[in-house]
Order: structure tokens, then C-alpha cells, then sequence
């Protein structure tokens, strides 16, 4: 963290008080003058510290991120020995963010600046290494790329149809009916270990996810090239399903 955000900075102070409002009112609430009431500072402030009303927003969907990944990475400190409960855990953990803090969500999904962009690449980092586990334990049916992405679409899905319910008709049980038909999307019933599979895909596939944390004795356009490679020979620059 730096001194500009460190706690007690006005930067911080104003993006604190920008997600109250934002939480409490909504969008239409964070005006620069509210916010700067809310933060015991003048306007003047936050035109100086962010540019404009836009720009305070990308700095509150930065903060937003910066409090998912806190949640995401202390969930990894406890992470269960089997990978399709660890899925499991880390999809519940996004749409539980997004249905209990929607407005905070709404404005991560919708920012462009470089700040929350580094945040939003580092939640899929932490995305793709569980698909990495999931490749390397047996399970995946699909590419690791696919998955990933079902995983996302299943949980924006899921967050977006929850808020486009009326209140009374939501059910809980869709949440749980979501993700249990993504984890049948993209795993197996029973993992196969590569000894198990035969050929030139099988070993491709365990190689790439061996590989996974990087090799020191390659580049990383090495390494890039290696990755590609080992996807063709896998099968998976396209949709596999087993």
C-alpha cells in the first residue's frame, strides 16, 4: 500500500466514504459534493486526487477488488485437498460477493482503469491456478481455457439474475443448481490420471499442468511458446469434451 492510500490519507477517507454512499444510495448518490461531506473534506479534493467523478469511481472499483482479493487469497490459506470442492468454495465466494454488495459489483464489472484492471488479472490468476489443480489432479472434461470461462459466466450469471429477480420470487436453491451444473460442465465423475489416458494429448495435458508455476530455466517467451505447444498437442486450442 502506498502513503497516498495508506488508512488515514484523504484518498483513502474519500474512497471509504464514496463506497458507503455507494452501497447506501446507489450510483446517483456519490456526488462529489456528498462525498466530500462524508469524508470532512472539500471538493476541490477529489478533483485533485481523481480527476473527476469517473475517475473516483474507478479508484472505488479498485478498493472493491482489493477487498475481494483479500477474501480470495485467505480462502487459498484454508483451500481443501480436493479440487472440485476448492472450485466449490471459490465460486460461492464471487457470488456471494456480488449478490450481498451489488452496487460495489456493478461498478467493478463496468471499470476500464489500469488500477482495477491489475486486480481483476490478478483474481484470474488466482481462477486459473484452481483450473490448473483440476487439470493436474484428472478432473477437467474440458480445456482449462473453456473452464475458466464457464466458471465466470456461470458466476456473473448467477449474480445478474439473482438482482434482476423481484425480491420475493428469489431462490436460494438457483445458486446451488448453477453451480453444481458448472462443475458437471467441466469435470469428470471420477478424475483420470494421465496414466490412465493414452497418447500424445495425455501426456501434453499433465506436462502443461506440471508447468504451471513456471520453469527458471526458460524465458517467458519460452515458456509461452511451450504453453502453445503442449495446448495443440493436448487438443484444447478448441472445445474437448470427454
Amino acid at each position: 500500500m502506498s502513503v497516498s492510500d495508506a488508512p488515514d490519507s484523504p484518498r483513502h477517507r474519500i474512497v471509504e466514504a464514496a463506497v458507503e454512499l455507494l452501497e447506501n444510495g446507489g450510483p446517483d448518490a456519490v456526488s462529489t459534493r456528498a462525498v466530500a461531506a462524508s469524508a470532512g473534506m472539500q471538493p476541490p479534493a477529489i478533483y485533485r486526487l481523481f480527476g473527476d467523478k469517473e475517475g473516483l469511481l474507478e479508484a472505488v472499483a479498485e478498493h472493491g477488488y482489493a477487498q475481494f482479493l483479500e477474501s480470495k487469497r485467505a480462502q487459498l490459506d484454508s483451500e481443501p485437498q480436493d479440487a472440485v470442492e476448492g472450485l466449490r468454495r471459490g465460486w460461492d465466494t464471487v457470488v456471494e460477493f456480488g449478490i450481498s454488495r451489488p452496487e460495489l459489483f456493478a461498478v467493478m464489472t463496468r471499470a476500464t482503469g489500469r488500477g482495477a484492471d491489475v486486480a481483476h488479472r490478478a483474481g484470474l490468476a488466482i481462477l486459473h491456478g484452481r483450473v490448473r489443480r483440476l487439470a493436474a489432479a484428472g478432473w477437467l472434461r474440458v480445456s482449462e481455457e473453456l473452464a475458466a470461462q464457464i466458471i465466470q459466466a456461470t458466476g456473473r450469471g448467477a449474480v445478474t439474475t439473482w438482482h434482476s429477480t423481484p425480491a420475493e420470487r428469489r431462490d436460494p436453491a438457483l445458486l446451488s443448481v448453477l453451480r453444481e451444473a458448472m462443475v458437471s460442465a467441466i469435470t469428470r465423475a471420477e478424475p483420470t490420471l494421465p496414466a490412465e489416458e493414452s497418447g500424445t494429448a495425455a501426456a501434453a495435458r499433465a506436462l502443461r499442468a506440471a508447468l504451471s508455476d513456471g520453469v527458471d530455466v526458460l524465458s517467458d517467451a519460452e515458456q509461452h511458446l511451450l504453453r502453445e505447444w503442449l495446448t495443440r498437442l493436448a487438443g484444447d486450442d478448441g472445445a474437448r469434451h470427454d
